[in-house]
């Protein structure tokens, strides 16, 4: 894959999330990490001060430093922030945040030598994956203690996985055939200051998420017609009206995915009038979240592409210009803004859940098992997706509202972005546990009305979770098909049955 700073795409950037990826940078962005370098060395080489370069960090950005400790200032940087807690980031997240930094410091704003960018890009197509502690981040003068992670590694110091296994960094280093470096002026600096880590972490909810909203939509095809429910709400001509896209593109690919049942067939004149919200009101909440993504997407992209170093190198006037791009605020927002989107996709999910459990709605065997009373059938799965679906609504809560000041009252805003994009992960990944629960029971309530067929989209599906998940006839140890289910949410195979264009910009 070849990687062109400031233009690299959603897709490139889902396929680098999704397996490993031989990597490199186009030619053209040598010579401007060059003269950046330059600029730099010359900066160093004066006497007045310059933040960054040749001073303090933060509320010690006044206190200059002798040329003969330059090295030392950068190395002593890496250590100092290098303070992470918690449970290491995945593997596929690591591989974005190094694609991430290469991208930024490859747009030549930064200062470093080509050096550092030939051993991160060295690192990326070895699968020498840096271990980073997923805590310690407030996302504002960047993602500072994960990031100082991947420079000590760079350094020697540290741990990171290769071969999945976790090794010293001296030994990882060798593994790319690298050794220790040594960081110029600024280099320590340009590595930790950035919202590399909370934009890798927020890059993944959303193609995360993208899985999932497909799995969603196949599973309330399934659970409109295992609830014998009405395809009215799904006329081009209602949602015309309205003019939200996304809401019409739900609406397309619910009709689509129905299309031919002969469940649909079998009740047309019952003389029900209206389904529930949950069945008809799909395309209006699953298509909100359809244009919540791609909007969100179109605003990581940008980050993923731009340079969130301070201070910024400006070759063409030898200037270093102090800002604050590093603060995180657009990552934070986009996060937040997917929680919830992911959030309702659950609570949606569990209410078709709900409707089908319940015979009086559904007209279903009670809780989709025909010996009720002997067997319990969904009825506590039921309940274990209303607790996911509830956690998610305090998870859901922006992270972005708060801030606490850092460093003394100097960083006296931060975003909190690299924890609303962690948390991004939980509620989608209890999102995916609801959507797969909900489709097993739909695939189920389809089965109780045998011998009606449903479409043939709707019974390759059928098939398909039937290869790895059997049919419930009598109580059994069911947490295993849950996480069956949730596999294949979680993977993508249940949603590549939805007729969707993809959702990404």
């Amino acid at each position: 894959m070849l990687l062109v700073p400031g233009e690299v795409t959603l897709q490139q950037l889902r396929h680098l999330w999704e397996e490993r990826e031989q990597v490199a940078l186009d030619a053209s962005a040598w010579p401007r990490i060059d003269a950046a370098a330059q600029t730099v060395r010359r900066i160093a080489d004066r006497d007045e001060p310059a933040y960054g370069i040749n001073t303090g960090f933060g509320r010690l950005a006044t206190t200059k430093i002798p040329r003969g400790q330059l090295e030392l200032l950068q190395r002593n940087l890496i250590l100092s922030h290098a303070v992470g807690v918690g449970e290491p980031l995945e593997p596929s997240v690591v591989r974005l945040v190094i694609a991430l930094k290469v991208l930024s410091l490859a747009r030549g704003a930064s200062g470093v030598r080509r050096a550092i960018v030939e051993a991160l890009l060295a690192l990326l197509n070895h699968d020498v994956l840096p271990v980073i502690p997923s805590k310690g981040s407030v996302g504002a003068s960047g993602d500072l203690a994960p990031l100082a992670h991947l420079g000590a590694v760079l350094l020697g110091i540290g741990e990171a996985v290769v071969g999945g296994e976790r090794v010293p960094a001296a030994e990882a280093l060798r593994a790319a055939g690298l050794e220790p470096v040594t960081f110029g002026p600024k280099e320590g600096l340009a590595l930790i200051n950035g919202t590399q880590v909370s934009t890798a972490l927020a890059l993944a909810g959303l193609f995360a998420l993208e899985r999932l909203l497909r799995a969603a939509i196949v599973a309330g095809a399934l659970a409109v017609d295992a609830a014998a429910g009405s395809l009215v709400p799904f006329d081009p001509r209602i949602h015309a009206l309205r003019g939200h896209g996304g809401q019409g593109e739900v609406a397309a690919a619910l009709r689509a995915l129905l299309e031919g049942s002969g469940i649909v067939q079998s009740h047309q004149d019952c003389g029900k009038v209206q389904d529930p919200y949950s069945l008809r009101c799909q395309p209006q909440v699953l298509g909100a979240v359809l244009e919540l993504v791609r909007q969100q997407a179109s605003v990581l992209v940008r980050e993923a592409n731009g340079v969130t170093d301070n201070p910024l190198v400006f070759v063409e006037t030898g200037e270093v210009l102090s800002g604050g791009n590093f603060h995180a605020e657009p990552v934070a927002f986009a996060a937040d803004v997917l929680s919830i989107a992911a959030s309702e996709v659950a609570g949606l999910a569990e209410r078709q859940l709900a409707l089908l459990v319940d015979h009086t709605l559904s007209g279903l065997p009670p809780f989709l098992v025909r010996d009720g009373g002997v067997n319990s059938g969904f009825m506590i799965a039921q309940v274990t997706a209303a607790a996911l679906a509830s956690e998610n609504k305090t998870l859901a809560h922006p992270a972005s509202v708060d801030s606490l000041p850092t460093s003394a009252n100097q960083e006296d805003h931060v975003s909190m972005a690299t924890f609303a994009a962690r948390k991004l992960q939980e509620v989608v990944a209890n999102a995916q546990t609801v959507v797969a629960i909900t489709a097993l029971a739909a695939v189920q309530g389809i089965e109780l009305r045998r011998p009606l067929r449903s479409s043939e989209s709707l019974e390759g599906v059928v098939a398909f979770v039937r290869r790895h998940v059997p049919h419930y006839e009598l109580d059994h140890y069911l947490a295993p098909d849950i996480a069956r289910a949730s596999r294949l949410v979680r993977s993508g195979e249940l949603g590549r049955y939805a007729p969707l264009e993809p959702l990404g910009a």
